[in-house]
């Protein structure tokens, strides 16, 4: 039987913020697998069309199913699983499944990056005689957050031409095109109660009815079968031409690609007339602080220097009041702006392009003039009370707003507030005007020597999370937690001394390193929750609370060389001690990817999304830099040249 466990989830993204997935076993475990999911307004908008399908095989030895199903309260019907013998996700998702007869079928899932069209193939092998495939397409039409019920709205009318066939559930939606070399009878239905068990797991609505317009059957003895699906109206194309085309297609632009790299393009989708990341998959969307920080690894580290300047100007476009926005809501209301970091990893992205590429000077001067934008705005002070103390430190917060990655609210209450100085907005802050040189290199001298005044607590041996907490001058935040590790790595310039950076590192490697990744909070403190479990307001609670996060393996490990040496035997180990499980769990979770979040407590369960740009950008990059090391500490990358503005 197949090696991979039966509910690890593939994906296949189609570049514009739209994908197909689901779990090895095909069975659906979540509200967002399905086969035609497609965004309205690119890359937000997701609307799912398309969420599965039932498929049979009919031989003289009988009918076999070839798809599984899970109804409430917990019914496994049919059990294609149980004839399932072999699952690739490379360079797509393709089952084997054994028929009676002893002939094979193979089916295939090819999203196009092209149109986002999902090409869906079965091809039998073996066996001879008369082998008719039925394929009944189970549609929605919905917001892909919701759930649907059976209801009178649904309008089953096809449009017919041959194989091909159009549906329209709802106006207000796009229409559904698939094309087949089948033939197809309209016979609709309602299918009732599929049961979505991580939606359960969650705490939430985990049921849903689901339409069945008809049945397209295919004679597999004549050759084999294909099923286009794509967002659209129309019945014209030829299905065998348009199939052999995405095959063909994308069959030769996966090909070059290493499998981490194949995986990195997944987050990679185009906005407007440019580039952003999606954050993770199946539920975010672009998010600013993500994006810079995940594209270190997805883009800088592959390297794919294009799409790193098609995102960085992009994105240069948005800087408003030194800002940049941390989010663009999945239906293109007004951009959030709360944050205080996310235009902080965009200097330090921009200064590791310009770095690495040496880009034209019109796009170095686009990037030179956001990345003065955002200092001077942040001198001058923003939103949210962000804005440069007297010490020359980078104070920020407001009640009731999270400012800080640490992002976690329920209701009206942030979890995580970090109102004041936070450690590793610091360490942003000073490699920002470290970075831009010129007229603010004094004020990074200033910073960083009131840094390391006021950060180290010589009671715990580490740095305080947070000081003038509330903006309450002398009021620490004692909490140990990993956002320290930034003082130490993780960024261009180290900004502590050799003796407080192994003492950070100590601290962080005995209470908060996991094979998964930085515990969010040590073990040891009365708020730690051991498990990300429960309902959202429970989950909420535990977000930043303990739970795991593998995305910051990248400053740790970059850390952990800095003050034991970057020597090729420390990149070794490094290697083996740190990304060795990272690399294991690409296996078992989202197959290729990494999580978004584990648990705190053995086993680090993975919990969240199962495909986090962050936290595979940041396994690239680690993997990268422990092949060949970074510069070392003391060594100054080139800067940008501001010193004209």
């Amino acid at each position: 039987m197949n090696p991979l466990p039966l509910d690890a989830e593939w994906l296949e993204a189609d570049g514009e913020g739209g994908f197909a997935s689901g779990t090895v076993a095909g069975y659906r475990t979540r509200r967002y697998h399905a086969l035609l999911l497609t965004p309205m307004t690119p890359p937000t908008g997701r609307v799912v069309l398309v969420n599965g399908f039932e498929a049979w095989a009919e031989t003289p030895s009988g009918s076999t199913p070839l798809s599984t199903q899970h109804y409430g309260p917990d019914v496994i019907h049919p059990r294609g699983l149980d004839h399932l013998i072999a699952f690739a996700y490379e360079p797509w998702p393709r089952w084997t499944f054994g028929l009676p007869d002893g002939s094979e079928v193979t089916h295939e899932c090819i999203v196009d990056r092209v149109d986002g069209s999902v090409a869906l193939t079965w091809r039998r092998t073996g066996g001879a005689g008369r082998a008719t495939l039925n394929v009944r397409p189970l549609l929605s039409g919905r917001d892909y957050h919701a759930l649907m019920r059976e209801n009178a709205a649904f309008d089953f009318s096809a449009r017919a031409a041959g194989g091909n066939v159009t549906w329209r559930p709802y106006a207000n939606l796009p229409a559904i095109a698939a094309f087949s070399n089948a033939s197809y009878a309209h016979a609709p239905t309602w299918y009732r109660n599929f049961l979505y068990r991580e939606e359960a797991t969650r705490g939430l609505d985990c049921t849903e009815d689901l339409a069945a317009p008809g049945t397209f059957s295919f004679e597999l003895a004549a050759g084999d079968a294909v099923l286009t699906l794509r967002a659209g109206d129309g019945v014209g194309a030829d299905a065998v031409a348009l199939t052999t085309r995405i095959r063909t297609l994308e069959a030769a632009r996966r090909a070059p690609l290493p499998p981490l790299a194949r995986s990195a393009e997944a987050y990679v989708v185009r906005r407007d007339r440019g580039h952003t990341i999606i954050a993770g998959f199946p539920w975010f969307s672009d998010w600013g602080r993500d994006t810079f920080i995940a594209m270190r690894g997805l883009t800088l580290a592959r390297p794919d220097f294009a799409t790193a300047a098609s995102i960085l100007t992009a994105w240069a476009a948005t800087v408003s009041e030194g800002m940049l926005p941390n989010r663009f809501p999945d239906h293109g209301e007004t951009p959030e702006f709360n944050a205080v970091d996310a235009s902080l990893w965009y200097v330090v992205a921009v200064h590791e392009f310009i770095a690495a590429a040496a880009p034209a000077m019109e796009v170095r001067e686009c990037l030179q003039h956001a990345t003065v934008a955002i200092l001077d705005g942040y001198a001058k002070g923003t939103r949210y009370g962000i804005r440069m103390d007297g010490d020359g430190l980078l104070a920020c917060g407001v009640p009731g707003v999270q400012l800080t990655w640490m992002d976690a609210k329920v209701g009206e209450r942030v979890i995580t507030p970090r109102i004041g100085k936070p450690v590793e907005v610091q360490a942003l802050w000073v490699n920002a005007l470290r970075m831009a040189g010129g007229r603010y290199a004094a004020m990074a001298d200033r910073a960083q020597a009131a840094f390391r005044a006021r950060f180290w607590n010589a009671a715990a041996g580490c740095l305080y999370d947070v000081v003038d907490v509330d903006h309450v001058a002398g009021r620490m935040d004692a909490s140990v937690r990993p956002n320290q590790i930034f003082a130490v790595g993780g960024l261009p310039f180290p900004i502590v001394d050799d003796a407080t950076a192994r003492a950070i590192v100590a601290i962080v490697e005995r209470d908060l390193l996991t094979p998964m990744g930085l515990r969010s909070l040590a073990p040891s403190d009365p708020a730690y929750c051991p498990r990300y479990e429960g309902g959202v307001a429970q989950r909420d609670g535990a977000y930043h609370q303990g739970t795991v996060w593998p995305w910051l393996i990248g400053g740790f490990i970059d850390a952990w060389l800095r003050v034991h040496g970057d020597s090729g035997d420390q990149r070794a180990e490094a290697r083996r001690r740190f990304l060795a499980p990272l690399e294991a769990h690409l296996q078992a979770a989202g197959l290729g990817h990494v999580s978004e979040i584990a648990d705190g407590d053995p086993p680090h369960t993975p919990r969240g999304c199962p495909f986090q740009a962050w936290s595979l950008g940041e396994l690239i990059r680690m993997r990268a830099r422990t092949v060949a090391p970074g510069a070392p500490s003391g060594t100054e990358p080139p800067r940008l040249d501001t010193s004209s503005r």
